[in-house]
Parts: structure tokens; sequence; C-alpha cells
């Protein structure tokens, strides 16, 4: 099973990349957990500058913008 974090405050951006994500998973029928990371501290430990990003099994994919569901999907493919 995968993990996929986002990592962001809340923010708009966060919320819209957390529903792509969802719409990818849900598509591709994967089963994962989608967490939430909203502790600075820990979102800094990922060396992330730039909010928000997508975490998948603990490797940084995309920091500081919000990749569409199909780029999620190929991500996760």
């Amino acid at each position: 099973m995968k993990k996929i974090q986002i990592l962001g405050p809340g923010c708009q951006k966060c919320k819209v990349l957390y529903e792509h994500t969802k719409t990818a998973t849900e598509q591709l029928g994967l089963e994962c957990t989608i967490e939430k990371v909203t502790n600075i501290d820990a979102i800094v430990g990922f060396g992330i500058l730039s909010t928000p990003a997508l975490v998948i099994d603990g490797q940084v994919k995309v920091a500081g913008r919000v990749p569409t569901a199909a780029q999620i999907k190929e991500m996760l493919a």
C-alpha cells in the first residue's frame, strides 16, 4: 500500500492538490493512504521550501506547484 502525503499549511492550493491526488488514486483503483501534513517542522524535515508538495512513499515528487490528476497518475504508475 502506497503512502501519499500532501505537505502544506492548508491553503487553497493544498486543497486542490489533495483533490487531484484523491481523483488520481480513485481512477487507478489504488490502495493507499493520503495524509495531510500541516506541521511546519515536519514539512521542513522533507527539505521543502515551497508548498504545496506531494510526497509518495517518502520521496518528494512535486514542490511549489499543483500537478494535474493525470500527472499524478503518471507518478503513481
